[in-house]
C-alpha cells in the first residue's frame, strides 16, 4: 500500500484500539471522534490528503526503489543536496498547514526512522539479524505509510548520571528476560507525544543507556501490543470552536507516560540490546542528528514566519506600528527568521556524503540553530504578550457574539483602529493560544526542551566546533610585526 490517505490514516487509527488513558478513564470508542484526539487526528487527515493532490503529489511523494509505489518523501533518504531541497519544501508544506505547532507531524518520525535506518549497519557490531530487522522495518513503514511515535526519555526519579535502580523495583523500561519469541519489558518511558494515537512506538536508548546495559536497547512494536498503556496528561483541548480556541482544538498533539507491564519485543522488531556503544553510537555516529536536526529546522523556519506574521497583524489591528519599541520588538522576530533560514539553507550549501553514503547537512549550522532556538522563541511569545498586553486577556468566546442581549455592546467596545470587534477578537485569541493558554505554555517548553537541556546542547556545539583555526589566527596575528 502506497502514500496514504486522510480517510485511510483515520479508518487505521480508529481500529487499534490502544490502551490509552485519560483523566482516570479508558479510553473507549473511536479516537477520531474524541474530545481529546480528533482535532489533532482530523488535522494530520489533511495532511495526508494534501500528499495526495494533483498539485502536490510530485512535491510530498516520491517513487519507492523497492515497489516503484509512490511513497511519503519524508521517507527519502537523501543522497543529493538536491534531494534535501526537495526535503525541506515538503516539510515545509505540512507545517504551513499547521502553523509549524505540529512538533510530531508524520514527517518527524519519518525521518527518525530514515535517518537510523541509513546507518544500520551500526547494529551489526551485535548481531547482523538487527541490522536486516531495522531496515525491513523501515521499508514496511515507508511502503505502508505507518505513522510511528516515540520515546527517549525515562522517569525522573533520579536524574545523576552514576544511579542504578533497585532490582526489585524497575521503574525505568527495561528487558527483563529473553525469551525464544522476543524480550520481555517491563518499567515506564515518558513523553510519548500522540502516544497511542500511532500505529506504532519506537523505543531508543536514552543518555543513561551509556552507563546501564539495561537501557541500552532499541526496537518497535504496534501501539496496541499486549501489556502496553498510555496515561495521558489533562488534555488542553477545552472546546472544539476554532474561534475559541484556533490552535489547542485542532492541533493538540497529547503527551503520555508509556508503561510497559511485562510487554513482548519479537524478535524481528529488536534492534539491538544489552550493548551500551551501539545505545551511543546510534546518535553520534549515525544520520541521526543531521537529518533529524533539519527536519525540525524546517518547521521552526515556518513557525517563526507564523510568529511573525501574529506579531505583525495585532501591530496593525491596534494600529501601534508607529512606536520604535514595536518596530524593535517585531525586528527581533524578523532576525530570527532570517538568522534560521540562513543557516538552514547554508546547512544545505556545505552538505556532504556521510561514510554511510547519505548526504547530511553541515552540522555546524544545525547545532547553532539547535542551541540559539530556546532563547529565540521564550522571547517571541513575550514580545507577543507585551504587544497584545491586556487585549489578550479580554476575550469573549464565540457565542458570546451570538448573543443577543451581548453582540452590541461587544461590536462596540471592542473594535480595533483597523478591525472591527469579532475579527480583533478572533485575532487575539490566535495570539493567546500560542502565547498564553496551556497549549503555547506547552509549545513553549517543548521548544525550549527539544533536543533536551539546552545547556548541554550548548556545551556539545562549543566541543565539537573546531576553534583552532580562529585561535591560529589570533595567534599568527600577534606573531607578526606590525
Amino acid at each position: 500500500m502506497p502514500a496514504i490517505s486522510g480517510r485511510e490514516y483515520l479508518e487505521r487509527v480508529d481500529r487499534l484500539n490502544s490502551n490509552i488513558w485519560l483523566d482516570g478513564k479508558k479510553v473507549e470508542g473511536k479516537l477520531s471522534e474524541h474530545n481529546a484526539f480528533s482535532g489533532v487526528l482530523k488535522s494530520q487527515s489533511r495532511l495526508y490528503d494534501f500528499q495526495l493532490k494533483d498539485s502536490m503529489i510530485n512535491t510530498m511523494t516520491y517513487k519507492s526503489p523497492l515497489t516503484n509505489n509512490l511513497v511519503g518523501l519524508s521517507y527519502m533518504e537523501p543522497k543529493t543536496k538536491e534531494d534535501l531541497e526537495k526535503r525541506r519544501f515538503m516539510i515545509q508544506q505540512w507545517a504551513k498547514l499547521s502553523g509549524g505547532t505540529l512538533g510530531r507531524s508524520p514527517d518527524y518520525m519519518n525521518t527518525v526512522l530514515m535517518a537510523i535506518a541509513s546507518s544500520a549497519k551500526i547494529l551489526s557490531k551485535q548481531d547482523e539479524t538487527f541490522t536486516k530487522n531495522l531496515t525491513s522495518f523501515y521499508e514496511e513503514a515507508r511502503e505502508k505509510d505507518i505513522t510511528l511515535t516515540h520515546t527517549f526519555v525515562n522517569p525522573q526519579v533520579n536524574r545523576s548520571r552514576t544511579h542504578f535502580e533497585n532490582e526489585d523495583e524497575i521503574i525505568a523500561a527495561q528487558p527483563i528476560k529473553k525469551t525464544e519469541d522476543g524480550l520481555i519489558i517491563q518499567g515506564a518511558r515518558l513523553l510519548a507525544t500522540q502516544g497511542g494515537i500511532t500505529d506504532e512506538i519506537l523505543v531508543l536508548p536514552s543518555p543513561a543507556a551509556a552507563y546501564n546495559r539495561d537501557l541500552a536497547y532499541g526496537f518497535s512494536i504496534p501501539s496496541n501490543s499486549k501489556g502496553l498503556k498510555f496515561i495521558c496528561r489533562e488534555s488542553f483541548v477545552y472546546n472544539d470552536s476554532t474561534f475559541d480556541h484556533p490552535l489547542s482544538s485542532r492541533f493538540e498533539e497529547m503527551d503520555t507516560i508509556v508503561v510497559f507491564d511485562h510487554v513482548l519485543v519479537p524478535w524481528e522488531r529488536v534492534f539491538f540490546y544489552d550493548h551500551p556503544e551501539i545505545a551511543h553510537e546510534i546518535y553520534s555516529d549515525s544520520s541521526f542528528f543531521p537529518l533529524t536536526t533539519h527536519q525540525v529546522l524546517c518547521r521552526r523556519v515556518i513557525k517563526t514566519e507564523f510568529v511573525l506574521g501574529i506579531a505583525q497583524l495585532l501591530t496593525e489591528t491596534i494600529n501601534v506600528s508607529e512606536y520604535h519599541h514595536v518596530q524593535e520588538k517585531i525586528s527581533e522576530i524578523i532576525t530570527g527568521v532570517e538568522s534560521l533560514k540562513a543557516l538552514l539553507l547554508t546547512s544545505e550549501l556545505h552538505a556532504k556524503l556521510n561514510k554511510w553514503n547519505t548526504i547530511i547537512p553541515d552540522e555546524n549550522q544545525l547545532k547553532v540553530a539547535t542551541s540559539l532556538y530556546p532563547q529565540l522563541y521564550p522571547r517571541f511569545m513575550e514580545i507577543l504578550q507585551l504587544i497584545g498586553a491586556s487585549g489578550l486577556i479580554a476575550l469573549p468566546t464565540e457565542k458570546d457574539f451570538f448573543s443577543e442581549e451581548l453582540n452590541k455592546d461587544l461590536n462596540t467596545y471592542l473594535q480595533a483602529a483597523n478591525a472591527k470587534a469579532f475579527d480583533r477578537v478572533k485575532l487575539f485569541r490566535l495570539g493567546w493560544d500560542l502565547c498564553m493558554s496551556a497549549f503555547g505554555s506547552r509549545q513553549t517548553l517543548y521548544e525550549r526542551f527539544f533536543f533536551g537541556d539546552p545547556v548541554r546542547s550548548a556545551c556539545g556545539l562549543y566541543q565539537s566546533y573546531n576553534k583552532e583555526p580562529y585561535t591560529e589566527y589570533v595567534k599568527d596575528f600577534l606573531n607578526k610585526n606590525m
